[in-house]
């Protein structure tokens, strides 16, 4: 006689009303562990009991504090840099007049701003990083849902495209004012950041429909077997048997089917993020090389080149070309499918981190070693290197001087060892030493956006009377002009802390705002 079968329901998730970057572990038996013991807190210091009760909604669990501290830190960094830029403190960039492809450079920046350079160049890398992980934390909560709730395909390929309009519309609006009106279009960070959350959004509704095909498939192919006690009517199976009993496939094969097909798109995942930013190689004129004649590789028109390549045109100016930075957004796409695949403890997350951060820096190490990956080769002439030798390992600083216009391999490395050994960092402190010891940078951490629009206009308003007071005849980074500056580090460091302190209360007002709206409301984005 044909057993009565009932439907598989889906685990507890995330509670809608979490932001993108909160953790609440998978309670899926498949996806689950033995070995993971109850009371272990999870990634994000959240104390993770029992499974709750299928019959009754989960609780909102609380959001994840890695994440937060890291892009409150990224946050910090970034002011170091526009505080300079506001200031005219000094050149922007580890080299005078570097940092771009194929960039020749013969004087280094003074101490303090390479070290301080060298710091920021973290943010956009991690700010997009940390964008692809949200997405999938965001994703896996809207459509983890009661039926009734959840979104579709159509409200979640809505919402990432309204998203990337608004920030794209935030990023115009805001060009025009800094720039007086005299950019038409002016992408400091906030375009790239829009059209990569759209991508990534849209790559992981196609991940998500094609691992499910994917284990389909596989799961028929697979041998069943029948020793099973326990099986699960997961896929429709053939015409019933002669006698009578449906096909059903043992928890076993369900288990290898999803994990096949949940390995093979980790795998297309890491392949697509290297093969993104090699193309910012491939796509260099020069091959990333001095002295080399530039062949165009790209069409001169500026609505092709502006999605792959700088463009610094009177009318036009975009530092951040899309393209050139959607690498860093799927490895976070990668990432957050990776720390949602199970319930890990902080243990294993802090090692993974580790790891992970360790081999970036390998790869770092290897393209200074075998100079493959570097837009700046043959680029570096400064005193140490009119001795020939490997330009690299002329000095510490040559060994570290990265490319960011567009980023190269070198850059991808070294910033993504940097956010991942930070991730570790901050993972591994015991959860209210860390809320408390860095509550700062978690109230700046879950106000990103806000944040950033609010301190370009705040640094405006106070370089004029910080110029004028202890301000000095200096060299404008941009013109190269004499202009009124302050270039001294305290009236830097001054500046830098007045503003921080300055933004923590409004930065913690919006959070306060922001908590009181709905979880899909407008103002959440910010």
């Amino acid at each position: 006689m044909k057993q009565p079968t009932s439907p598989i329901t889906l685990p507890p998730q995330p509670d809608p009303a979490v932001q993108e970057t909160s953790f609440e572990p998978d309670t899926s038996p498949i996806l689950s562990s033995s070995r993971d013991e109850e009371n272990t807190p999870n990634y994000g210091s959240v104390a993770r009991g029992p499974p709750p009760s299928t019959s009754a909604p989960a609780p909102a669990p609380a959001r994840a504090l890695a994440p937060d501290l890291l892009r409150g830190l990224l946050m910090a960094f970034m002011a170091l840099d526009h505080t300079s830029l506001m200031l005219r403190s000094w050149p922007h960039g580890t080299a005078i007049d570097g940092e771009n492809d194929s960039a020749p450079v013969h004087e280094w920046n003074r101490p303090a701003a390479y070290v301080i350079r060298t710091l920021t160049h973290l943010c956009a890398p991690g700010f997009t990083f940390l964008l692809g992980m949200g997405v999938v934390y965001f994703g896996r909560s809207r459509t983890s849902r009661p039926p009734d709730k959840r979104w579709t395909t159509g409200q979640l390929a809505w919402h990432f495209l309204v998203r990337a309009v608004v920030l794209t519309i935030i990023s115009s609006i805001m060009g025009l004012a800094v720039s007086g009106g005299k950019v038409w279009f002016l992408n400091m960070v906030l375009f790239s950041l829009a059209v990569d959350y759209l991508m990534a959004g849209l790559t992981w509704m196609a991940v998500v429909k094609t691992e499910r095909l994917l284990a389909f498939t596989v799961l028929k192919v697979l041998p069943l077997s029948k020793k099973d006690d326990v099986t699960e009517p997961l896929l429709p199976g053939p015409e019933p048997q002669l006698h009578g009993e449906e096909e059903m496939a043992p928890d076993v094969e369900i288990i290898r089917a999803a994990d096949i097909s949940w390995h093979i798109h980790n795998v297309f995942l890491a392949v697509a993020a290297v093969v993104m930013i090699w193309w910012n190689i491939w796509l260099s004129p020069t091959g990333g090389r001095c002295g080399v004649d530039p062949t165009p590789k790209l069409p001169e028109s500026d609505w092709i080149k502006i999605w792959f390549y700088p463009i610094m045109d009177h009318r036009i100016k975009s530092g951040f070309p899309p393209l050139a930075w959607m690498s860093f957004a799927v490895l976070g796409l990668l990432y957050g499918r990776i720390i949602l695949a199970r319930a890990w403890s902080p243990k294993a997350i802090t090692l993974g981190n580790v790891l992970a951060g360790l081999g970036f820096l390998l790869v770092f190490v290897f393209t200074r070693i075998f100079h493959i990956g570097n837009l700046s080769e043959g680029c570096l002439g400064m005193a140490e290197h009119q001795h020939g030798g490997d330009q690299y390992l002329a000095s510490v600083k040559s060994f570290f001087y990265l490319t960011k216009y567009p980023p190269d391999v070198a850059f991808w490395a070294f910033t993504m060892a940097g956010n991942h050994v930070l991730l570790a960092f901050f993972g591994a402190l015991p959860p209210l030493f860390a809320s408390k010891a860095f509550h700062v940078l978690l109230v700046y951490g879950t106000s990103a956006l806000f944040f950033y629009i609010v301190h370009i206009f705040m640094l405006g308003a106070l370089s004029f009377p910080i110029i004028a007071l202890i301000g000095r005849e200096v060299s404008d980074p941009f013109s190269k002009q004499p202009a009124q500056g302050v270039d001294q580090l305290w009236g830097f460091f001054l500046t830098w802390t007045l503003l921080l302190a300055l933004l923590y209360p409004l930065c913690r007002w919006y959070g306060g705002f922001k908590k009181a709206k709905g979880p899909d409301s407008i103002w959440r984005f910010f």
